[in-house]
């Protein structure tokens, strides 16, 4: 099946997948900013915009600038902590925000 927003769903599956096995391996670790509660909201601002570009709403674009700022404070919580697990989630959040802008600029 061919999605109209097929690149924008990919990269917001990827990202899930991140801030998951990040706020998975933050469990029970102190953190000294908002790390892994923004994964937590990453998580859901990636689903809920996922679901929305998947049914091709009408509120997908609104879901979808939504998801850029959460994946935006999720880059810089997570790209401030060392371990590979932040910066992988900091990574993937990044390239979600670039896959985003780029298909609202479509």
């Amino acid at each position: 099946m061919d999605y109209k927003f097929k690149d924008a769903i990919a990269a917001c599956q990827e990202c899930m997948i991140a801030c998951q096995y990040c706020l998975s391996q933050m469990a029970g670790k102190k953190s000294k900013n908002e790390c892994p509660m923004c994964c937590v909201e990453c998580i859901e601002a990636c689903q809920t915009a996922v679901k929305f570009m998947a049914a091709d709403s009408e509120f997908a674009e609104k879901y979808i600038k939504l998801c850029i700022e959460v994946c935006k404070k999720c880059v810089e919580n997570c790209g401030e902590h060392k371990h590979a697990h932040c910066q992988n989630c900091a990574k993937s959040c990044k390239k979600c925000v670039k896959v985003l802008r780029k298909e609202l600029k479509k």
